[in-house]
């Protein structure tokens, strides 16, 4: 509970849908440069033929990613989260326009020096997708859910977003000379551009609008140490007012939940992200790209099951705004969760024995399904708790859910037992 003494802030709504744009952007920076890698599988796939990259850049990604979030984690309450979040984009941007460089650098040949390259780009998106994502969703913890909804729908568009660009520029450079190279390039450096829009407006402009000053204002009251910078490049000085009539930059510690109070908690809900992503991730993109064979889209057949998948997820993130559809139960969102296991058996059968439009309606509900439980977990979760508690909260459920994708990565390779390609 917050001191008795202690002067509130009340939360102003003045620019609340330039935050709500601005959120969606920043959720479309966090996730673009990785879908992109996902995106150009096809490239990849014809430049190393044998070295399964849809597989192995995830399993390279995953670690890395969850790695540096364990950390993050552990050392919350002491990160600068304006200077988590902008490394985060700077980083990135620089991998996307390294992959470039290194493409250019080589003439696309291949080799393994290149997928070695590549390799290490990959490890740094995984370390930027830990500083931005766990940064964001902490810091969007303590203001608006709506401004947590646009976030993960702005994520999600990522998706659509190139899975959309890569058909188009497919179509457009199929019948050229090194048509998949140049589409994929052109792709690259689209993804660089958002990546860079994203510092711009994160550095820039975020911090100062009213509603976003206002909810930290009221965090940093709270005791929240991550938001000091962010308060500072808004002209805010973070204090806190005490019954005696001091000022002081922090509150007590006495009446704060630990991560392990914070996570017993809201075990359920860390357990149900852990879940659905390893499911997801399970199937999506490694299967899609090796297990479903081509049938009569051929070439075209992977990129439009990919893109199915990323418009049904982003499509889904809407859902929970329709209140008749919103999903609030501890125990519902559990069990639809467990429910979705039977995408397994469904896809193994599917993949032997139906045909595209099966495939195309499984993936369908494989994305409508991961983009509803992931938003309705991440705007449920952090009520009812102080700002710092409701930061840390947010970067735990963050930490679960890459958990779930590197165990669902690695989980995915089970597929490849029986069909000869190892």
């Amino acid at each position: 509970m917050a001191d008795a003494g202690e002067t509130r802030v009340p939360v102003r709504l003045e620019g609340k849908f330039k935050a709500m744009v601005f959120c969606w952007v920043l959720g479309l920076g966090s996730l673009v440069a990785w879908n992109s890698i996902l995106t150009i599988g096809d490239y990849y796939y014809k430049v190393f033929p044998h070295y399964h990259p849809s597989r192995v850049l995830t399993v390279v990604y995953q670690p890395f990613a969850i790695g540096t979030m364990a950390i993050l984690v552990y050392r919350e309450s002491k990160v600068n989260t304006r200077k988590r979040n902008i490394v985060g984009y700077y980083l990135f941007t620089l991998s996307t326009l390294f992959l470039i460089v290194l493409d250019l650098a080589t003439s696309g040949k291949g080799g393994v020096g290149l997928y070695f390259g590549i390799c290490v780009l990959v490890a740094c998106f995984g370390v930027a997708n830990a500083q931005v994502q766990g940064g964001m969703v902490g810091d969007l913890s303590f203001m608006c859910p709506e401004f947590m909804q646009s976030y993960f729908a702005g994520s999600a568009a990522s998706g659509a977003l190139t899975s959309a660009l890569r058909l188009m520029t497919k179509a457009a450079f199929d019948k050229t000379h090194d048509g998949l190279r140049k589409g994929a390039m052109l792709f690259l450096a689209i993804s660089t551009f958002f990546e860079l829009i994203c510092i711009i407006l994160y550095a820039t402009w975020f911090a100062k609008i009213p509603v976003v000053k206002s909810c930290r204002s009221k965090a940093a009251l709270e005791g929240c140490k991550s938001v000091s910078a962010d308060l500072a490049a808004a002209g805010i000085q973070r204090q806190v007012h005490h019954s005696n009539g001091t000022f002081s930059d922090e509150c007590s510690k006495d009446d704060r939940l630990s991560n392990k109070q914070l996570l017993f908690q809201n075990i359920d809900y860390a357990i149900g992200l852990y879940l659905t992503h390893v499911l997801t991730l399970t199937i999506f993109p490694g299967f899609l790209y090796e297990n479903t064979g081509t049938h009569q889209l051929r070439s075209w057949y992977s990129l439009v099951l990919i893109a199915i998948y990323n418009v049904w997820d982003f499509i889904s993130q809407y859902i929970p705004l329709i209140s008749w559809l919103k999903l609030e139960s501890r125990k519902g969102l559990m069990l639809a969760t467990l429910a979705r296991f039977f995408f397994v058996p469904a896809f193994y059968f599917t993949a032997k024995y139906g045909d595209q439009g099966w495939m195309i309606m499984l993936v369908s509900f494989l994305g409508l399904t991961h983009g509803y439980l992931t938003v309705s977990v991440m705007t449920v979760a952090p009520k009812g708790y102080k700002g710092p508690e409701q930061n840390t909260l947010g970067n735990l459920l963050v930490l679960f859910l890459l958990g779930g994708t590197f165990s669902g990565v690695a989980l995915g390779w089970l597929w490849m037992i029986g069909n000869g390609k190892f």
